[in-house]
C-alpha cells in the first residue's frame, strides 16, 4: 500500500500528526500507521505507550473544534494505526492560526495541504447553514471597544454572557460573523457620495465610515444631519422652518439599509445625495416572497434577525416593519413620495427633499459647515481659526473664510477689538 488520498504513514510521532488528523477529518476521512516507513514498511516505535500518549494528547489539544468522538485508535507491537471519520463540524483548524489558510489543513492526494479561503467559506456554509450573522466569522483576533462603547451609552448590559445570548459567540466558543459585523475589525463600509445638482456628475464630497456597525450608525447619523439643511419663510405673521428631510425619515432609512442588507456581499452600502433627494442603496433584494408594496403595510422578514435584535435591544428600532411606515406617515401630506425600488441583488429606497419639490422663500439656509461650527459654540465658550480648522478639517484659508462668512451673517462675534485676538462667540453671546 502506498500513501494516497485516504492514506498515510509515519515513521514516529511528530507535532504535524495533528494536521494530518484535521486533513482527514476536513475531507473524506482516512488512516495514519504510525511506526511505518514512507514505503509502508515496519519502522518499530521506541516506546509504544509513550508514543500513544503524545498523540490523543496532541490531538485533543492542538485541534479546534474538538474531532476526538471521530478518531479511533488501534496499538500493537506493529505501530499505532489512527482512524479519522469525516467530521461533522468542519472546518477544523488549528487554534493558534485561525480560520484561514495557515491553520486549515485538507487532504489532496497523497499529502495535507492548507486550504484555500474559498474551501474554508464552503465548509463553513455545509456546517453553519446559509445564514451569513450565525457562520463562523473567518477573522477570530475580534475586539469590541466600539461596541462596548454604544451598549454602555444605552444602558445595556455586554459581557460574555450577553454575548453568547446575543449570538456573537456561538456555542463552540468562536466569534460568528455577527460578532465580525459588531466588531472594531468589521469588514464592511458604509459610502457617501454628495453631488451637485440632481443627477451624477461633479462630486461635492466624498465620505466612507467604517468600524463597528454601531460606531458606522452613529456617525452615519452625524453626516446625514450636517447635510440636512433647515430652511425658514415668513407667512404673514407666521415663520415656517423645513428641514430638507424629516430627521425621523433619514434616521429611519439608514437603520433599514444597515440592518437588513446582505452582509453575504463584500460591497459598500450607498448612501447618494443630490439637490432634489437622497437615496440609500443597499445589496441584498428582498426576502423570497415579499413585494416592494408589502412593506409599506409593516409586513416584515428580516434578514438578519440577530443583528434586529441586537437593534432593538438597544432602541434603536422599535419593531419589525414600522421603519418604512414611520417614513411613510412624514410625507403623507407632500406630493412627492419616497420611492423603492427592488431587484434580485440590490435595495433602493429614495427620500425627497421637501425644501426642492416645494420650495420655501428661504429667510437664512444654515450651510453644514456653519451648523457644525454652530454646534460647538454651543459646547464651547469659543472658537477659534485653528479649532475651526480642526473641527471641520479644513485648511487655514478655508477656515477663515467661513469665520468671515459667519461673521457677516451676524452668527458669530469676535472677541475683543485688537488685531491678534482670535476668539469668536455666538452672537447672543455675554
Amino acid at each position: 500500500m502506498r500513501e494516497d488520498n485516504n492514506v498515510e504513514y509515519k515513521r514516529e510521532y511528530t507535532a504535524d500528526i495533528k494536521k494530518e488528523v484535521m486533513a482527514f477529518a476536513n475531507s473524506d476521512g482516512g488512516v495514519i500507521y504510525v511506526g511505518r516507513d514512507d514505503n509502508g514498511n515496519p519502522y518499530p516505535l521506541a516506546d509504544l505507550e509513550e508514543t500513544l500518549t503524545q498523540i490523543t494528547n496532541s490531538i485533543r489539544d492542538g485541534i479546534s473544534p474538538d474531532v476526538t468522538m471521530f478518531v479511533g485508535y488501534e496499538a500493537n507491537e506493529g505501530g499505532i494505526v489512527i482512524t479519522v471519520r469525516e467530521g461533522t463540524h468542519k472546518p477544523y483548524f488549528l487554534p493558534e492560526k485561525g480560520l484561514k489558510p495557515s491553520g486549515v489543513y485538507v487532504r489532496q492526494g497523497s499529502s495535507s495541504v492548507p486550504a484555500s479561503f474559498e474551501q474554508i467559506r464552503e465548509m463553513i456554509k455545509l456546517t453553519d447553514g446559509d445564514k451569513f450573522e450565525t457562520a463562523r466569522s473567518l477573522i477570530q483576533d475580534l475586539t469590541f471597544k466600539e461596541a462596548s462603547e454604544e451598549f454602555e451609552r444605552c444602558g445595556v448590559a455586554f459581557g460574555e454572557n450577553q454575548m453568547r445570548t446575543l449570538g456573537i459567540v456561538g456555542t463552540d466558543g468562536l466569534y460568528t460573523n455577527l460578532g465580525l459585523l459588531l466588531s472594531d475589525q468589521c469588514t464592511h463600509t458604509i459610502k457617501f457620495a454628495v453631488f451637485n445638482g440632481t443627477k451624477k456628475g461633479e462630486f461635492r464630497t466624498r465620505k466612507e465610515i467604517e468600524g463597528s456597525l454601531l460606531k458606522q450608525m452613529r456617525s452615519a447619523f452625524d453626516f446625514l444631519n450636517l447635510t440636512n439643511n433647515l430652511a425658514a419663510a415668513v407667512t404673514g405673521l407666521d415663520r415656517v422652518e423645513q428641514f430638507d428631510y424629516p430627521e425621523i425619515a433619514v434616521r429611519e432609512a439608514m437603520l433599514n439599509a444597515i440592518v437588513h442588507r446582505d452582509y453575504g456581499f463584500s460591497g459598500s452600502i450607498i448612501v447618494n445625495l443630490y439637490d432634489d433627494r437622497i437615496e440609500f442603496v443597499s445589496l441584498g433584494g428582498l426576502m423570497p416572497g415579499l413585494k416592494a408594496e408589502d412593506l409599506f403595510v409593516g409586513v416584515s422578514q428580516p434578514r438578519n434577525e440577530k443583528l434586529a435584535n441586537v437593534f432593538y435591544r438597544l432602541k434603536h428600532i422599535e419593531a419589525y416593519g414600522t421603519g418604512l411606515r414611520l417614513i411613510m406617515q412624514y410625507y403623507e401630506d407632500f406630493e412627492v413620495k419616497p420611492e423603492i425600488t427592488a431587484t434580485n441583488g440590490a435595495f433602493s429606497l429614495t427620500l425627497p427633499n421637501m425644501n426642492y419639490a416645494r420650495p420655501l422663500r428661504a429667510v437664512h439656509q444654515t450651510k453644514p459647515q456653519h451648523k457644525a461650527v454652530l454646534e460647538h459654540l454651543k459646547n464651547n465658550p469659543f472658537i477659534t481659526n485653528e479649532i475651526v480648522q480642526e473641527v471641520l478639517s479644513v485648511k487655514q484659508t478655508r477656515a477663515y473664510t467661513i469665520i468671515r462668512e459667519m461673521v457677516n451673517e451676524g452668527l458669530i462675534t469676535k472677541r475683543g477689538t485688537g488685531k491678534e485676538d482670535n476668539e469668536y462667540t455666538l452672537t447672543d453671546s455675554k
